[in-house]
């Protein structure tokens, strides 16, 4: 056995029961078996335009790709999700594309991956064809229908149509646990890249089922046994372009579960989440920080829904911040709170868990059982009870490497020992010896007066004042300070809060010298669909203010 196919595993699990759920979205219902057929007929139509695996992984290093990359341009619909699947069934490597990239970011990001197919909302079909004739590798398109009206590009077929004329027999195709799962970064502090996982790997990283967490399978058969008594309906909020989103959705599917969405893909509709979950009663949501939280939680204040159903709520991808789990809590006491810590190129790293009955808290996470802290230089393990600061990394099951990058990769996923590591750029320190805090990013550490700050801890502590809606930090250039902590903040509609009212608060949960020199305040704070904050957007809106008075 090479090791766990995810189209293996869902083809399994979809043969125990295949009428029951598998994508709830408002009035569409897609059973097990309908995915089934749609999927391998997906497959077929990919497979006969040539599309598939050339080379086989043992002859390629890690950064390498012998498979066709399908680029999913897509918002969240059970096209995605059909599209990974159906992209896996033909032994083609699906990867995720943020879509609202501009033309040049969107040519940087197909060219990068040199994708070979691509399936897209209708609505984007005017920035896809300005731009395909710089695609060489470009071979299919697949243009999802929407309410655009957009016609058909030249050379496109209809995904329905594709989907209608394909054949609804299982792909005969080796498929294999090497086969690749592509995770573009999201490239917020730098340019994209795409993370390259063995098939088998992000399986044992990130989408095991939460019964078998701990006590890992050996074989398929062992996972559909743990599916047989049906998962949970879990409704996924942020877009499935963002890794956390799609690996709830696995997640729920390798556990026999349902995939429940919301009914507006485009925007963050706070209404349209809590009526989904009342409605199609999800059990599950999953969010991306305060940038989801926020509107959330003040929806339940103006308006009450049955949420009888809704036990557990996960966060991952961005801080969520102590204020904002004990207001989730007030307004819905039977909650747990799963704030999850992972990176696209660790999986599942650790997590903070909070309910009623439990002290909220944030930025300290208990460890997955692969997690540790690297030293300095990445060249040995830092050990409990060291309270250095480190490099938080993964051992394990870990990603091959970043596509066409061999510097990068070397440098990210270093060997040590003879073990294999993931070190994405993350710092933490050891608690005790089963907890971490992890205090960043290093890529958005400011060094100030010869300290280092770690931009997400000032921003949690700031977003403990009642008025800030938003906040994100980062560093300017200073004569004094070298570099000067500056903080760009969205209030409540009304509020006459200032820069020293905020370091008040701040003051309480950081050091003073940590505190921010200037502040600047704004409508909105940016951040991507997938609610993590734009840091370039954010240096940029710092430098245009000018510098901190003297």
């Amino acid at each position: 056995m090479d090791g766990f196919n995810l189209a293996d595993i869902h083809e399994a699990i979809a043969g125990i029961d295949p009428d029951r759920d598998c994508i709830v979205w408002g009035e569409r219902r897609f059973s097990w078996g309908d995915v089934t057929d749609r999927t391998r007929r997906l497959a077929n139509h990919l497979s006969a335009a040539g599309l598939g695996c050339h080379t086989e992984r043992s002859a390629l290093a890690g950064w390498e790709s012998g498979q066709d990359q399908l680029a999913l341009y897509l918002y969240n619909g059970n096209e995605y999700l059909e599209g990974m699947l159906g992209g896996y069934k033909a032994r083609c490597a699906p990867f995720n594309v943020n879509y609202r990239y501009v033309e040049d970011e969107l040519l940087y990001l197909l060219d990068d991956a040199g994708a070979s197919a691509i399936i897209y909302h209708a609505e984007f079909a005017p920035r896809l064809a300005a731009i395909r004739d710089r695609l060489p590798k470009l071979k299919v398109l697949l243009q999802v229908a929407d309410s655009s009206g957009n016609a058909l590009l030249d050379g496109a077929v209809d995904y329905e149509a594709a989907l209608a004329a394909a054949s609804p027999e299982r792909p005969d195709l080796p498929l294999s646990g090497d086969d690749l799962y592509i995770l573009y970064t999201g490239g917020t502090t730098g340019m994209p890249k795409g993370v390259l996982w063995r098939q088998h790997d992000i399986f044992m990283s990130a989408l095991l089922p939460l019964p078998l967490v701990g006590n890992p399978p050996s074989t398929v058969d062992d996972v559909v046994a743990q599916a047989g008594a049906g998962g949970m309906r879990v409704l996924a909020a942020p877009p499935f372009m963002h890794g956390a989103a799609h690996w709830m959705a696995f997640l729920v599917w390798h556990s026999g579960g349902t995939v429940v969405i919301q009914r507006d893909t485009v925007r963050l509709d706070p209404d349209d989440i809590w009526a989904t979950v009342e409605r199609d009663k999800a059990n599950m949501v999953g969010i991306v920080g305060d940038a989801f939280a926020r509107p959330l939680i003040d929806q339940l204040r103006v308006k009450s829904y049955d949420l009888s159903s809704l036990f557990l709520l996960a966060s991952g991808g961005a801080i969520l911040s102590p204020p904002l789990k004990e207001e989730l809590l007030e307004l819905v006491p039977h909650l747990t709170i799963m704030d999850a810590l992972g990176a696209s190129e660790t999986g599942r790293q650790g997590g903070n868990t909070a309910n009623a009955a439990a002290t909220v808290s944030s930025g300290t996470f208990s460890k997955d059982a692969n997690s540790v802290i690297l030293d300095e230089d990445r060249t040995g393990v830092v050990e409990w009870p060291s309270e250095a600061v480190g490099w938080l990394g993964q051992r394990g099951s870990v990603p091959l490497g970043y596509l066409g990058d061999p510097d990068k990769s070397r440098a990210t996923f270093p060997v040590i020992d003879g073990v294999r590591y993931s070190t994405p750029g993350d710092r933490a320190q050891w608690v005790d010896a089963d907890t971490y805090r992890c205090l960043g990013r290093d890529s958005v550490t400011i060094n100030s007066g010869g300290e280092k700050i770690f931009a997400e801890e000032v921003e949690s502590a700031l977003k403990h004042h009642h008025d800030v809606v938003d906040a994100v930090v980062t560093g300017r250039p200073s004569e004094r300070w070298g570099s000067e902590v500056v903080a760009i903040v969205s209030l409540r509609p009304g509020s006459t809060v200032t820069g020293a009212d905020l370091n008040e608060t701040a003051g309480r949960h950081l050091a003073r010298f940590k505190l921010p020199k200037d502040f600047v305040f704004v409508d909105e704070v940016l951040r991507g669909p997938n609610g993590k904050a734009d840091y370039r957007w954010a240096k940029a809106t710092a430098a245009d203010a000018g510098p901190a008075p003297a």
